[in-house]
C-alpha cells in the first residue's frame, strides 16, 4: 500500500512538473511569432474572415508546447480529478506571475556600464545593444500577461468541466472523446479571451473586434487540428501509467477521480 501511495505521489509530481514547465515555457517563448506555412514548406494560407484582410498561420511560438499541456491536463483529470487540475492550474498561474514579476524586477536593475556600452552585429550586419536587446526579449506588455493568465485559468476550468460532463454521459471507455472534446471546447474560448483582453481592451493601439475574431479563428483552426492529431498519444500515456502503477491500481484511481468529479 505504501509503495502504491509513493507511486501515486510521484506520478502527480511528474505530471505537475511537466505541466508547469511547458506552460511557463509557452509564456516565455510566446513573444516569437513563427510561420507555420514556411515551417511545413507550404504557401501562405491567405485566409479571410469577415474582412478583406488576408491572414496566414503566423502563430506564437508558445503553441509548440501547448499540445503537451493539453495531454497533461487530461491525464491529471483522468487520475486525480478536477481537484488535481485546479490545484496544478492555480499553482502554475502563481508561478507565471512570480516569473514575470522577477523578470520585470531584473530588468529594472541598473546595468553595468560595460554592459550598456556593449554592442554587437547580427548576421545581417545590423548593430544592436545587448542591454536593449535583453529588455526587448524578456519584457512583454502588461496586456499580454494579463490576457494570457486570465485565458489560461478560464481555459483550464472549462476543460475540467467539459471533461467531466462528457465522461458522465459516455462512460469510462471513450478516453479520446472526453480528452479531445474538452480540449476543443476550452481552447475555443482561450483563443478569443487572450486576444480580447490583450489587444481589444488593453491594446495600444487597440485591435478592431473584427481583427480579434479573424486572428482568433486562425489560432483555433491550428489548435483544432493539433487536438485531433495528438489523440493517439493519450493512449500511449495511459499505457505507460498502467505499466507504472499496475493496471488494477490505475483503473481504481481513474474510478475514484471520476466519482470525486461528480460530487
Amino acid at each position: 500500500m505504501e509503495a502504491f501511495t509513493n507511486k501515486k505521489t510521484n506520478l502527480f509530481l511528474i505530471l505537475g512538473g511537466i505541466f508547469i514547465t511547458n506552460v511557463l515555457l509557452a509564456e516565455l517563448a510566446g513573444m516569437k511569432i513563427f510561420s507555420l506555412e514556411r515551417t511545413l514548406g507550404l504557401s501562405p494560407a491567405q485566409l479571410s474572415f469577415f474582412s478583406d484582410q488576408k491572414l496566414d498561420f503566423n502563430l506564437t511560438a508558445g503553441v509548440v508546447m501547448w499540445p503537451i499541456v493539453f495531454i497533461t491536463t487530461d491525464i491529471i483529470n483522468e487520475y486525480f480529478g478536477k481537484k488535481g487540475v485546479k490545484q496544478i492550474s492555480i499553482l502554475t498561474a502563481l508561478c507565471i506571475t512570480y516569473a514575470f514579476f522577477m523578470i520585470w524586477l531584473i530588468t529594472c536593475l541598473p546595468s553595468a556600464q560595460f554592459w550598456l556600452d556593449l554592442n554587437s552585429v547580427d548576421s545581417k550586419g545590423n548593430h544592436f545593444n545587448f542591454d536593449e536587446a535583453y529588455n526587448k526579449v524578456f519584457l512583454q506588455s502588461m496586456g499580454a500577461i494579463v490576457g494570457s493568465l486570465v485565458a489560461f485559468l478560464i481555459g483550464q476550468l472549462l476543460d475540467v468541466a467539459t471533461f467531466v460532463f462528457i465522461r458522465k454521459w459516455t462512460g469510462k471507455d471513450n478516453v479520446w472523446l472526453r480528452a479531445t472534446g474538452s480540449t476543443l471546447v476550452s481552447q475555443f474560448v482561450d483563443s478569443f479571451v487572450v486576444l480580447i483582453i490583450a489587444f481589444y481592451w488593453l491594446g495600444n493601439p487597440a485591435w478592431s473586434f473584427t481583427q480579434v475574431i479573424s486572428v482568433g479563428l486562425i489560432n483555433y483552426i491550428y489548435k483544432f487540428f493539433i487536438a485531433i492529431s495528438i489523440s493517439p498519444l493519450l493512449y500511449v500515456a495511459h499505457y505507460a501509467i498502467e505499466l507504472y502503477l499496475g493496471t488494477e491500481n490505475a483503473q481504481k484511481m481513474s474510478e475514484e477521480a471520476s466519482k470525486s468529479n461528480f460530487l
